[in-house]
């Protein structure tokens, strides 16, 4: 039975991704009679979020200002609890909704369980099968699984994992990932800057291949050894050229600068708004990246995709055929192969979406309404 109570909801994020994939959500919200909405960011990311927060017009009711250089999760967790636990004893909330794996969106479950607070978990059932890889993303959502009370699954799979768990099924929402909704509005709404327009127009005869890399687990060899092997593609191959929007993260910026500073045809840039950044996937040749967005964000635009992990949470992209794990690989050889035998890029054109139609937002808040 739907109730005509208004209830008090309050959102929380704390890097890029998590907006991103909550900013339809929030949209959703604000324009329902039946919820008060309260915003609350971590800012665990800073200069990332801000711009994307400007693009969705999302105002932060409460910022946290969790942000410190060389941050660990144990020091981010902190704050986080402590600092909801304040807004949490003013606002006294129904619901509190945290997004995917970050050490926010468990502290934030945390907190929220602490309090009697119901947990939506946004993007549940995600499971790489290794709890330290992706870490420490993959015990986050593991824990915030055991919490939650609203599970909002992607995918038939993510709601199969959460069942298998013992989750029970009225608790299991399928909704399809948010991020497809926020593509649509970026697609629908918004054009590149000058800066990434003059980009794209310079590049338009090379076939362009984005880079993005910036988890922990890639950090060190692995990460150095993918840029030197993308260094040596590009230089080989005349007619590619490697687009990397740098992480400011120092562990991906002193590397970067090591290996690719003032190569030909690649070209290092600052961390780009979403709508840039969706403008270069729209117009990529391959996408590489570590990123488990970007792996839900690359078969939304048709896009193929070489993923820099042993493994992954979203096996989706990999069974629909956009997404190719490399592994233990060699990622080079993989880069020839694809590029002597077009075949898979241009197939992934055609593959449907896996995850979703673009109406995640509007499903979650239907199924908050109700309960």
């Amino acid at each position: 039975m739907i109730t005509s109570q208004i209830k008090k909801v309050i959102v929380l994020f704390g890097t890029r991704p998590e907006a991103i994939k909550l900013a339809p959500v929030i949209f959703e919200l604000k324009n329902n009679a039946n919820f008060e909405t309260i915003v609350v960011s971590s800012s665990q990311h800073t200069d990332l979020l801000k711009p994307f927060l400007q693009i969705f017009n999302i105002q932060v009711d409460y910022d946290l200002q969790v942000m410190t250089d060389n941050q660990t999760p144990n020091s981010v967790c902190a704050k986080v609890l402590q600092g909801l636990d304040t807004i949490f004893a003013k606002e006294k909330p129904d619901v509190i909704l945290v997004q995917g794996d970050t050490t926010t969106a468990f502290a934030g479950a945390f907190a929220g369980f602490n309090r009697k607070i119901k947990v939506g978990h946004v993007e549940a059932g995600l499971r790489s099968g290794n709890l330290y890889s992706p870490f420490p993303e993959e015990a986050n959502r593991r824990l915030v699984t055991q919490i939650a009370d609203f599970h909002f699954a992607a995918t038939n799979k993510n709601c199969e994992v959460l069942k298998r768990e013992g989750i029970g099924e009225n608790k299991v929402f399928l909704t399809g990932n948010t991020v497809v909704d926020a593509l649509h509005f970026v697609l629908n709404h918004s054009k590149p800057s000058e800066k990434i327009a003059k980009l794209l127009e310079n590049t338009r005869n090379f076939k362009r291949i984005l880079l993005t890399t910036h988890r922990r687990e890639s950090f060190g060899d692995k990460m150095s050894g993918n840029l030197l092997q993308l260094k040596e593609f590009v230089s080989q191959q005349t007619d590619t050229c490697l687009i990397f929007p740098v992480h400011p993260n120092p562990n991906v910026r002193k590397i970067t600068n090591e290996i690719l500073a003032n190569c030909e045809r690649v070209y290092l840039l600052e961390p780009l708004d979403y709508i840039d950044f969706t403008a270069l996937m729209k117009e990529s040749w391959l996408i590489t990246s570590d990123s488990g967005g970007v792996q839900e964000e690359a078969p939304s635009l048709g896009k193929p995709l070489l993923v820099l992990r042993e493994n992954t949470e979203r096996p989706e992209a990999i069974e629909s055929g956009v997404a190719k794990l490399v592994g233990e690989n060699s990622l080079l050889e993989m880069l020839n192969a694809n590029y002597i035998d077009e075949s898979w890029i241009t197939s992934v054109k055609q593959v449907p979406n896996p995850f979703g139609d673009g109406n995640a937002a509007k499903r979650i808040v239907e199924v908050l309404k109700r309960n």
